[in-house]
């Protein structure tokens, strides 16, 4: 890496969510080590806040996932999204990072570089899963990809596009044998205790469509399973004001319990986790967690991601292994017959193939990722110079 410098590095960084937002401090982190005066504006999360970003919106104005959804926020995301490159036109940047978030990223980035900016998307859209042709937006929209997947690798050589392979860097935070018992004693669980992890997403819709299924899948198991506890882990305050609003109409305040502990140390502690798909089966995957995975979107845009979705899978861990490694279930499908059965399956059974397949992956996915992404964005502003 370059050493220490004391020139100000000015550095531009767009985040849409939370999965986002910690990839994205890993990295910060590991530039600032070189330029403890770096400037860094954008749209970020409190975590990257305090490391000194200033943040120019709220990120949760980006979280919204889905088609549909989408347009019912557009004006105002159109409106976040002119005022963020003006922003940086205005301010050049000596890089600009976009953290996932393709839709809106992609396009600060095609303004950014149109003006001589070196731009980098960290973590590849997903150009393997569908609308394979955006992957020539992609190219003219930045200098450089990070990928968090090895398989990535081989579309963007196929397409002649800068790409690198960095992995993932809650597969480096995480160990690859993890301690059950230290868990659920920084949680204070007795270690004897039936744990299920219910994770039924991070964003307000997720929620709503999800959380009322699984406590009524939880109340089916726990018929199976008398003595089974559970546990919800919250975001921050609004996700936890709104899943115990939930949980009250469910009259089921009672016989859950609401944590705002970090999510790993959640999935570790647990036996098992029904979760919302997305960077939550990734994590529960590397916290060697057996689950079921579920996931609603509007019927609209399940439609038009039916028509253009490409792979047999939709939950990381099967895109990963290429193989049903574990239960998943979309749309319809997701109801607490489908999911009470397949818990009860995985619970009853003995997952030590499913984890020793978890491992694996795991391993191939610990690069040092803040540290390689870190290295790439800084050589990236060599070759560009201001």
């Amino acid at each position: 890496m370059p050493q220490l410098s004391s020139k100000p590095l000015r550095v531009g960084l767009v985040v849409g969510e939370t999965s986002g937002a910690n990839i994205a401090l890993g990295m910060l982190k590991q530039i600032k080590a070189l330029h403890p005066n770096c400037i860094i504006e954008g749209i970020g999360s409190q975590p990257l806040i305090e490391q000194g970003m200033h943040s120019l919106f709220e990120m949760d104005e980006l979280s919204v996932m889905g088609l549909v959804e989408v347009l019912q926020h557009l004006p105002r995301l159109l409106h976040i999204r002119k005022t963020v490159v003006q922003h940086f036109l205005d301010n050049p940047p000596d890089v600009f990072i976009g953290v996932d978030a393709p839709d809106f990223n992609l396009h600060v980035e095609q303004k950014l570089k149109d003006a001589g900016i070196p731009t980098v998307h960290y973590v590849s859209p997903t150009v393997w899963a569908w609308r394979e042709k955006r992957i020539h937006k992609i190219g003219k929209a930045t200098n450089l990809v990070l990928g968090v997947f090895p398989f990535e690798q081989a579309i963007y050589d196929q397409y002649n596009l800068p790409f690198q392979f960095v992995g993932h860097t809650m597969a480096d935070s995480i160990p690859v044998e993890i301690d059950q018992m230290q868990a659920r004693e920084r949680l204070s669980i007795e270690a004897k205790s039936e744990l299920l992890a219910l994770l039924p997403g991070s964003r307000k819709r997720e929620i709503e469509s999800l959380l009322s299924i699984f406590l009524d899948t939880y109340r089916k198991v726990k018929v199976h399973s008398p003595h089974l506890k559970v546990i919800i882990p919250a975001v921050n305050d609004a996700r936890e004001a709104q899943i115990r609003e939930i949980l009250k109409q469910e009259n089921m305040l009672e016989s859950c319990t609401i944590t705002r502990a970090a999510a790993r140390d959640v999935m570790i502690a647990a036996d098992c986790a029904l979760l919302a798909s997305g960077t939550a089966a990734l994590e529960a995957m590397l916290c060697k967690c057996p689950m079921v995975v579920a996931y609603k979107m509007s019927t609209l845009t399940y439609m038009m991601m039916k028509r253009l979705y490409k792979p047999a899978y939709f939950s990381l861990p099967n895109i990963l292994a290429n193989e049903l490694l574990v239960p998943e279930f979309l749309q319809d499908e997701v109801n607490a017959d489908n999911l009470s059965e397949q818990l009860l399956k995985v619970w009853r059974t003995n997952n030590k193939n499913v984890l020793s397949q978890f491992i694996q992956i795991h391993k191939t996915l610990a690069a040092g990722a803040d540290k390689q992404s870190a290295k790439a964005v800084l050589s990236l502003i060599n070759r560009y110079p201001a």
